[in-house]
């Protein structure tokens, strides 16, 4: 195998596959591994971790076709160490040379043969605008869990409603909710659960593009930006009745600067040491911030806001509530409240599309 192309196309073509290696080669060696085809002037990169697959292809100039593995830490790493300029890749018997200016590197190769085939899914595909997608995942996707023994809480919910599609994730103590109208991707009432590690290389891969296409099988969902694919398993499980997560009622409202409270809140949370929550005192003189950590000290912070309703103290993870803060639109946000035990609402002003919901922390 030969080629010879510009080494920011080779950093771009690497850089994004090794992202669905993550040293996660496991029993299968092979998989640490980028696997590299040339048919022609056509480079395809993969990289793989048998539940996520990457592949980007790009324009080269072909001399010899073939295939081959290389290591995807030292391939990324080299091309990157590069000076800009072409980079010839060479592959024989003996291993691999990637050659740049005064640059010569020789590596050891895996087999080609070895690594695992994988079919592209089928399915119709469904191109949606890329900007209103990205602010979706953006939003969505923090709030779902990391823990791989609650599986199912590691995905984002995609469900068609009358209106369009609906993004739903949640760990457990936090909800987000985004609303994409006029989107169709799923059938009348289906639903997929597509892991948010998927959806989140997807949300960076995004950047400036103007489309993205998505293909859903059965078992897979495909993700198309430019030259970059993502190839992602289902998870399957039933996901929680959100629904029945979110409270009807709320007789409190809180309306406050959303910039103004992120500072507040980043401030205050110095003292908020150890997993200590950020209390948050709402009354009609406007808002305290308070954070108080055992033998260290304590932070107050007041902030102007309108505020209808009973006096009330709520207390949060500030982690959590910055998260929701800072992916929520507009210059204003309304926090709902009920009781200081009931989970919390956060919204734009002036924009329903996105919900946060967000579970108090319970303080002597």
């Amino acid at each position: 195998m030969k080629f010879r192309c510009e080494r920011d196309v080779l950093d771009h073509a690497f850089s994004i596959a090794r992202r669905a290696v993550a040293g996660r080669g496991g029993t299968l060696q092979v998989l640490s591994g980028l696997h590299l085809t040339v048919e022609g002037n056509r480079l395809t990169v993969v990289g793989s971790d048998m539940d996520l697959t990457v592949r980007v292809t790009a324009e080269v100039g072909g001399d010899v076709d073939g295939s081959v593995v290389l290591s995807a830490q030292l391939a990324a790493e080299i091309v990157r160490a590069l000076d800009s300029g072409q980079v010839e890749v060479s592959v024989t018997d003996d291993g691999a040379n990637l050659v740049s200016g005064r640059s010569d590197f020789s590596l050891r190769v895996m087999s080609a043969e070895d690594y695992p085939k994988f079919e592209v899914p089928g399915g119709e595909s469904v191109t949606l605008d890329a900007g209103s997608v990205a602010d979706a995942l953006e939003q969505v996707t923090l709030a779902a869990s990391m823990d791989d023994a609650r599986q199912v809480l590691t995905g984002v919910l995609m469900a068609a409603e009358a209106d369009g599609l609906r993004l739903v994730a949640t760990d457990s103590y936090r909800l987000a909710v985004r609303d994409l109208p006029g989107t169709s991707v799923l059938g009348r009432d289906q639903t997929v659960l597509v892991p948010s590690r998927a959806l989140q290389m997807v949300g960076k891969i995004l950047g400036d593009a103007d489309e993205l296409t998505i293909r859903l099988g059965e078992r897979d969902a495909v993700f198309e930006v430019g030259d970059v694919q993502v190839e992602t398993r289902l998870i399957e499980g039933e996901f929680p009745n959100y629904g029945g997560l979110i409270p009807d009622d709320h007789p409190n409202a809180l309306v406050v600067d959303r910039v103004a409270l992120q500072e507040a809140v980043r401030r205050v949370r110095i003292l908020a040491q150890e997993a200590t929550p950020v209390r948050l005192a709402m009354s009609s003189d406007g808002l305290e911030l308070v954070a108080i950590t055992q033998d260290v000290g304590q932070a107050r912070e007041t902030v102007d806001a309108e505020y209808t309703g009973e006096d009330l103290t709520v207390a949060f993870n500030p982690q959590f509530l910055l998260d929701g803060l800072e992916v929520s639109p507009g210059d204003e946000v309304r926090l709902e409240t009920s009781e200081a035990s009931r989970p919390a609402v956060l919204r734009s002003i002036g924009d329903e599309q996105f919900l946060y919901l967000l579970m108090p922390v319970r303080v002597s």
